[in-house]
């Protein structure tokens, strides 16, 4: 069968769907596979790359797609990219459907089947295909170095013959992925790293890397399902402000991870705190692309505040390691793609009843299939 990979048309995507690495794996189950020309280009991977690999080169998408029966995808793709595929054709990438439940239902009445990596259950066998921590890992590293730019003096302690300059001080906020990478991140910088998350089983963690963890005693635990956090009450949010306010002041660099699948990111650095931290601080909001932690974010700008305190907010901050991004990426999809061929005959058979397939197929057969996406009800008439 027919596999195609097509060049990102998003803003600032940089990324591709698959290497020559996973090129030469899908091929090897049996499948040919088109690459639009250019697709790699953005991650460093010429097309000569993945020609040397097996895969034909087109030189437009409308050929790469052409009767493909798979399309892979970093972000989802629109009506007109898909035209020409092969009726019912899986388009599996990160198709990010809350909020765009419209753009979904138009890319469903194609009759493509789309397949929501983001949503990969986080059980043991599909850890190898989770885009999240994939990416989220890449996120917290190139994170804390965006902060390390930005801050104008040394994060390790040095002693020298002309004084000691102390250690820089990073407040990590949120413990999932992102958040263990960066403080990882910091601390082989040299900083002094202290972290705060709503999710009392992540003190551990935490601690293990060497970090302060930090945790206010009114709220016991804010565990959700999927190892997300939930969210908190009211009286939990005040007392974790209260906490996070008093500790804020005294850091350098603050770095923000908190996501709530679905929702607008919680806000938990307010101007008040911003204004309480001094000349020079720096604070990276990984959450921008949801819009921000931080209550004075700019999503896609780097802003100074009347305080002299730098606010990073990349929408995409994977995209700003195109190469490691896409290669991790492109192994999430494969190991997916991997589970529905047999390994003896290589036929292609997907069982629609496999935890992974029904977790993840948002459109099937021209309509809207998953359980958790739903269209919005049509405003009514007003005579």
């Amino acid at each position: 069968m027919k596999i195609a990979i097509v060049r990102e048309r998003a803003d600032g995507e940089t990324r591709v769907a698959a290497t020559p690495e996973t090129v030469a794996k899908l091929i090897g189950l049996g499948n040919s596979v088109a690459v639009e020309a250019g697709a790699g280009t953005l991650a460093r991977v010429p097309d000569a790359d993945y020609a040397t690999a097996g895969a034909t080169v087109t030189p437009t998408a409308a050929e790469a797609v052409k009767d493909a029966e798979i399309i892979l995808t970093i972000r989802r793709p629109t009506p007109a990219i898909l035209a020409g595929a092969a009726k019912g054709a899986l388009v599996v990438g990160s198709m990010d459907p809350y909020g765009n439940e419209a753009e979904i239902d138009a890319l469903a009445k194609t009759g493509v089947t789309l397949v929501a990596m983001e949503f990969m259950p986080r059980i043991t066998r599909a850890q190898v295909m989770d885009i999240l921590s994939s990416q989220a890992n890449l996120a917290g590293y190139q994170g804390v170095l965006d902060a390390a730019v930005a801050f104008d003096r040394a994060f390790p302690m040095m002693m020298t013959a002309a004084g000691t300059v102390r250690p820089a001080k990073v407040f990590v906020m949120g413990a999932g992925v992102a958040g263990l990478q960066a403080i990882a991140t910091a601390k082989r910088l040299g900083a002094v790293v202290s972290a705060t998350d709503v999710r009392a089983a992540a003190g551990e963690q935490v601690e293990s890397l060497g970090a302060k963890f930090i945790m206010t005693e009114a709220l016991k635990d804010a565990s959700g399902a999927g190892g997300y956090a939930r969210e908190l009450t009211a009286d939990e949010k005040a007392a974790q402000a209260e906490l996070t306010a008093s500790h804020i002041a005294k850091q350098d660099i603050v770095i923000t991870t908190a996501l709530i699948p679905g929702r607008p990111a919680p806000k938990l650095v307010t101007a008040a705190m911003v204004a309480s931290m001094t000349p020079g601080s720096v604070i990276v909001d990984l959450a921008a692309e949801r819009g921000g932690n931080v209550e004075l974010t700019k999503p896609d700008e780097v802003v100074t505040t009347a305080n002299g305190v730098t606010i990073i907010a990349y929408r995409n901050v994977p995209a700003r390691l195109a190469t490691s991004a896409s290669q991790l990426f492109s192994r999430n999809l494969f190991a997916f793609i991997d589970t529905l061929f047999d390994k003896k005959t290589k036929a292609f058979s997907i069982n629609w009843d496999d935890e992974l397939v029904k977790a993840t197929v948002l459109t099937r057969d021209g309509a809207i299939v998953h359980p958790n996406i739903k269209l919005a009800a049509p405003a009514a008439e007003t005579k």
